[in-house]
């Protein structure tokens, strides 16, 4: 097998890193919602962790009972926290992964 081109690899190089860059920018552009208590708090954060807006029913605002409303809010949180981490997972996954399977096409064997 002979030697790659040393500007093919930096070519390739190159554009994984523009892809990487892309994935990266599409996780803080996405935005995801987490509920809790059957949608009675919901979060909604962006894909870099950002939280944009809680939305709490008034039915679950009980001055003697705060906890549960307290417990509400840090499972929606959590539940959009995973899904954004889901979504981090879908597009930077393959690049810790060696790129996809090969993301410099195979150059190195």
């Amino acid at each position: 097998m002979s030697q790659p081109d040393m500007n093919e690899i930096i070519a390739r190089a190159a554009e994984v890193q523009a892809q990487l860059q892309k994935a990266q920018q599409e996780i803080v552009d996405s935005e995801v919602t987490g509920t809790a208590g059957n949608g009675l708090v919901t979060v909604r954060m962006t894909g870099s962790a950002v939280v944009k807006d809680i939305k709490i029913d008034p039915s679950v605002v009980d001055p003697e009972d705060v906890e549960t409303l307290q417990d509400l809010i840090l499972g929606a949180y959590e539940d959009a926290h995973a899904q954004a981490g889901k979504i981090a997972e879908e597009k930077i996954g393959p690049f810790a992964q060696g790129g996809g399977g090969d993301a410099l096409g195979g150059l190195f064997g």
